[in-house]
């Protein structure tokens, strides 16, 4: 991998990060023909590979928008169980030049290969494959016993229209959120919801933050993969506009993570978890 002249270099937790041709485009004009035959003037949302390697060992190939490739990058291969400890981490390099994103750590583990060679196919969008060490360390997960209002889920869904910007603009994107009571702390779109909650998993890993207190909001379905993702990040309470999948459920149930599912303006309907929520809007 080469390194421009124009590489950005940062220290974060004594990790190196170097990024090469950092403003990729999120989307780009195009010209389409609407329902009464007009030219009109649209846009459509960016999607390139992005390879990632680990010590130089190709992992993975993810389809993305590109906006947060670091994040994205370790958010991943910590959900894969491939990382686990942000001190072991020497430098993170992405190269737009050739889509890569390469992780050099500070020690070479003898489980990587292992690790590799237990592939799952999976219904991920934007991704695809999880990796033996997916599921390691479930049952020691344990999240706390949340506690939301009616009327705080009605304000996190009046105010997460304000977020989805690449949507609104080319759609063809999902967009995922860690909210704090109807406050959202911090919100990634791209092609593929997994991607956008690894790159919200990296953003929190790198910053040492608690899911402990947050909800996490998202456009795309609740299957077991995202709820095994977001219980790695220690949220306890998931709230999508889509639905749940059964084995998605199950897992919540298991996990006792509050499933909020099909939500959107005053509407919602909870799969798992109700005496978490207090329902304190009058009805009309």
């Amino acid at each position: 991998m080469t390194q421009s002249v124009s590489a950005t270099a940062k220290q974060h937790n004594a990790i190196k990060f170097v990024k090469t041709n950092t403003q990729v485009p999120l989307t780009i004009p195009v010209k389409a023909i609407n329902e009464q035959g007009q030219v009109v003037d649209k846009f459509v949302a960016c999607e390139r590979p992005l390879t990632l390697y680990l010590n130089w060992r190709p992992i993975v190939t993810l389809m993305t928008l590109g906006a947060k490739p670091e994040s994205l990058t370790l958010g991943y291969l910590k959900n894969q169980g491939f990382i686990s400890d942000l001190s072991l981490l020497e430098s993170v390099i992405v190269d737009w030049d050739v889509s890569s994103a390469a992780v050099i750590t500070k020690e070479v583990s003898e489980d990587i290969e292992q690790q590799l060679s237990e592939k799952t196919v999976t219904s991920g969008c934007g991704q695809g494959t999880v990796y033996g060490g997916f599921l390691l360390g479930l049952d020691d997960i344990d999240l706390p016993t949340p506690s939301l209002k009616q009327s705080t889920i009605y304000a996190l869904l009046s105010n997460i229209s304000d977020y989805n910007e690449t949507y609104k603009n080319a759609g063809a994107v999902h967009g995922c959120g860690i909210c704090q009571d109807e406050n959202i702390l911090a919100f990634v779109e791209d092609v593929g919801r997994h991607n956008a909650v690894d790159t919200l998993a990296g953003d929190m890993w790198l910053d040492q933050q608690s899911g402990h207190d947050k909800i996490f909001y998202t456009t795309g379905r609740l299957t077991s993969e995202m709820v095994i993702k977001v219980a790695k990040m220690g949220i306890p309470v998931l709230l999508s506009r889509s639905g749940v999948t059964q084995m998605g459920l199950d897992l919540a149930q298991k996990m006792g993570i509050t499933i909020i599912a099909r939500a959107k303006g005053r509407h919602f309907l909870i799969y798992h978890g109700s005496e978490t929520v207090t329902f304190d809007v009058k009805k009309d």
